[in-house]
């Protein structure tokens, strides 16, 4: 029923930006038509925050703020225009639409916070980057000019430079919640939605007023319903179930995709194309804010570079860890174990120390999988793991093999000392369970694979005596009585 209600206010709004370009300009019809679409879409986001109850309705509230300011500066500016006859700058509209950028920033600021409570530091690289070169490019063109124009009052400038300004931190606000992670919701693309059609409509009369055009009705008509499209995708935002998640915490990191590098590279780009385009003017005349630009941007580019490498070499460690680590026992794997088995051969001939590497292979380990599950066999051999490494020395290196097949390095023992070490392994098998086990003592010549290679005949030799014992070189010993 709900999502029925939403969709009917959707449609019905939509239908009213629709019906608002082809409206006859009679009186104050087409000013009540755009606020009473306005202050519909921020009722709306009021009813959404009543109907859904999301953790972040602040943010909300200043979403709903923002578009009835900007609203109210409708209004205010067909008031002064039917007294005056023209609106002048600055007036008291511009109190209204200026009022729309600190709350529909703030709003987003609290989802921002909320939904990226870890650092996200390539996100805010990523969007500084882009946000600096467009930066750059609103201060040449939009900023710059009426900042500079003689023929405005100080407040006049100020209120000129406030929209781009402001349409450049709504920009950076909306780039950093869409690079801040996964996990869009449609209630999370329909707020990007209607903040790019503000930004769209601003950027368009920005574009009308450098150029001074003075545009007829059904363009101002049009440009108008671009407003009003946002008001409505912002209301429809609120009223989507999707809203009570836009709060959450994203989920994960995008990645660095070929489209965003070329975001990327296309921002770092501007300031030498804006340099180009001055000098085939002949002059130069943002030279100062070109330098402070690329240097920025090169800055950022640089951290950018830092953050890929270091994540690079983080994932390599992990991968390299994961390669040499067995998932289900935590123990090193056989890759692991294998590669340490020639280091310590040559410290035992260098040492002229003794070395000896165990087999353990679990005793009727498939029938115990038979009779309790395979879910109970991977909890016999964790446990079986966690048991025998408290048992043993620090030098001892246990590492799984295959299977229901371990592998033990004993550095330094002898089979006597390889013997109490297997008995105690034996002690604290868990779950009543036996192990048969081969143990190999290294004879000073023999390689790492022979060594290995008679370990594992030792191991079938004790299978084949009965299990629950181990073999020591040709002598067989029980384990248990």
């Amino acid at each position: 029923m709900r999502a029925r209600a939403g969709r009917a206010y959707l449609a019905a709004a939509l239908l009213a930006v629709l019906a608002f370009v082809f409206l006859p300009d009679v009186f104050w019809l087409p000013t009540v038509w755009q606020v009473g679409v306005g202050y519909t879409a921020a009722g709306a986001v009021l009813v959404g925050v009543r109907r859904h109850r999301p953790e972040a309705a602040a943010a909300w509230y200043w979403l709903a703020a923002g578009i009835a300011a900007n609203a109210s500066g409708i209004v205010v500016e067909t008031v002064i225009e039917e007294v005056h006859g023209s609106v002048p700058l600055p007036s008291l509209a511009d109190i209204g639409y200026l009022g729309m950028y600190p709350a529909l920033c703030l709003g987003l600021a609290l989802f921002i916070r909320r939904r990226n409570r870890s650092r996200n530091w390539p996100a805010v690289v990523d969007t500084s980057t882009i946000s600096t070169g467009l930066g750059l490019l609103s201060w040449i063109f939009l900023i710059h000019p009426p900042a500079a124009d003689p023929d405005l009052t100080v407040l006049g400038r100020v209120v000129s430079v406030g929209y781009p300004v402001g349409d450049l931190i709504l920009l950076a606000m909306t780039l950093r919640l869409v690079l801040g992670g996964r996990g869009r919701t449609p209630a999370y693309l329909l707020i990007a939605a209607g903040l790019t059609m503000f930004l769209c409509g601003d950027v368009c009369w920005a574009v009308i007023n450098r150029l001074f055009w003075e545009p007829g009705g059904w363009t101002q008509r049009l440009l108008a319903s671009v407003f009003l499209a946002g008001y409505v995708l912002l209301g429809y935002a609120a009223l989507h179930p999707s809203m009570c998640v836009l709060d959450q915490e994203a989920i994960g990191r995008p990645a660095l995709s070929r489209r965003m590098f070329a975001l990327l590279a296309g921002a770092s780009l501007i300031p030498s194309a804006l340099l180009a385009l001055e000098l085939a003017r002949g002059t130069v005349t943002d030279g100062p804010a070109i330098v402070l630009g690329s240097v920025i941007l090169f800055l950022l580019v640089l951290t950018r570079m830092a953050q890929l490498v270091r994540q690079v070499s983080i994932q390599a460690a992990k991968l390299l860890e994961l390669s040499r680590v067995d998932d289900l026992t935590g123990l090193p794997n056989r890759r692991a174990w294998s590669a340490e088995l020639p280091a310590a051969i040559e410290r035992a001939r260098r040492d002229s120390t003794s070395l000896s590497v165990a087999m353990l292979d679990m005793d009727h380990f498939k029938r115990f999988n038979d009779d309790f599950g395979h879910l109970a066999g991977d909890r016999l051999l964790r446990s079986a793991a966690v048991a025998w490494t408290s048992e043993l020395r620090a030098v001892d290196q246990l590492a799984r093999y295959g299977g229901e097949e371990f592998i033990l390095l004993l550095p330094g023992a002898g089979p006597v000392l390889a013997r109490q070490v297997l008995d105690r392994l034996a002690e604290a098998t868990p779950a009543g369970q036996t192990f048969s086990a081969g143990v190999a003592t290294w004879n000073g010549r023999e390689t790492s694979d022979e060594l290995v290679a008679r370990a594992d005949q030792l191991l079938y030799a004790a299978k084949r005596a009965g299990r629950n014992r181990v073999h020591a070189d040709s002598v067989a010993l029980q384990t248990t009585a």
